[in-house]
């Protein structure tokens, strides 16, 4: 496999790719968000990572459409997410068209399910409108977040009822990434090993842990020995994993910096080593939440 680069790509089960290196922009007020994406774009970074929760898909969109003159809308990655309280049939088209209107964007690249939250029906008819847009031309590719197993056999299951009740095969959606919180303390091999054998693509939220396990032996001792910082190692190793990491920042230097992860590999002795038996998640967890909520 060719080395990666700020440029690498995954090709998606939709056939669209997305870069390898997202941008988050999780809590990101919108006052500093338009900066902070006009930032990251200067850094390298091609993809960016929203949500309807966050309350700054038009700041997004407008650091997007202004850097078309340099940057072909083709070449930006805009991800953004339906939020529970938008779940099912209805809410989910509207939030579609509410998200298009809000960015200023002609088509998004990835809308995905935030959560698992609001019972089967739901989820089903959320499912189903967002496979109604993309085959609008209104999204290229879909997904979930938040998901667990349990969620993602089901997701299996109503497509496979789509494909019945809508004429056939293709027509249930095609599931091309999931998003959680993964990083060495919280690796979610279950869920892993569910996409990998299905080619979803993963997609890692907080691969910094939010900076609350900086100082731990194994980081550290990589961070010295390459000459990195220790966010630097825990984004590579992501990227070792064959995730799609989402660091954020709202600092210029630490936005550079979460970029410049190129130069250097882990051994697979030490993405092993920097992965733990942990399962201690420092952001919401709906993966656990029964079929019923």
């Amino acid at each position: 496999m060719a080395p990666l680069n700020i440029n690498s790509t995954l090709k998606l089960l939709s056939g669209y790719e997305i870069p390898r290196l997202g941008f988050g922009v999780y809590q990101t007020p919108p006052k500093d968000a338009a900066r902070c994406v006009r930032e990251a774009f200067d850094a390298g970074y091609r993809h960016v990572d929203s949500a309807a929760a966050y309350r700054n898909e038009g700041a997004c969109g407008e650091a997007i459409r202004a850097a078309s003159s340099i940057l072909p809308r083709s070449q930006i990655f805009f991800t953004s997410k339906v939020p529970p309280r938008q779940m099912g049939y209805d809410g989910t088209k509207a939030q579609v068209d509410d998200t298009l209107a809000k960015s200023g964007l002609e088509y998004i690249d990835l809308i995905l399910l935030h959560s698992p939250y609001g019972g089967s029906t739901k989820r089903k008819g959320s499912w189903r409108a967002l496979v109604e847009a993309v085959e609008a031309g209104k999204v290229r590719s879909i997904g979930v977040s938040n998901y667990g197993v349990h969620h993602l056999d089901e997701l299996d299951r109503h497509i496979a009822e789509l494909e019945q009740e809508r004429g056939g095969k293709g027509k249930g959606g095609v599931l091309s990434l999931g998003q959680w919180e993964i990083h060495p303390w919280c690796p979610r091999r279950d869920i892993v090993e569910w996409c990998n054998k299905r080619c979803v693509a993963v997609e890692a939220y907080s691969p910094l842990v939010q900076g609350k396990r900086w100082g731990e032996p194994v980081t550290k001792k990589l961070a010295d020995k390459y000459g990195k910082s220790e966010a630097q190692i825990l984004i590579r190793w992501s990227l070792e994993k064959g995730f799609v990491p989402l660091p954020k920042s709202v600092t210029p230097d630490r936005i550079r910096e979460n970029a410049d992860v190129y130069d250097f590999e882990l051994s697979p002795q030490e993405v092993q080593e920097l992965e733990t038996e942990e399962y201690s998640p420092v952001c919401w967890d709906p993966n656990t939440a029964s079929l019923d909520e």
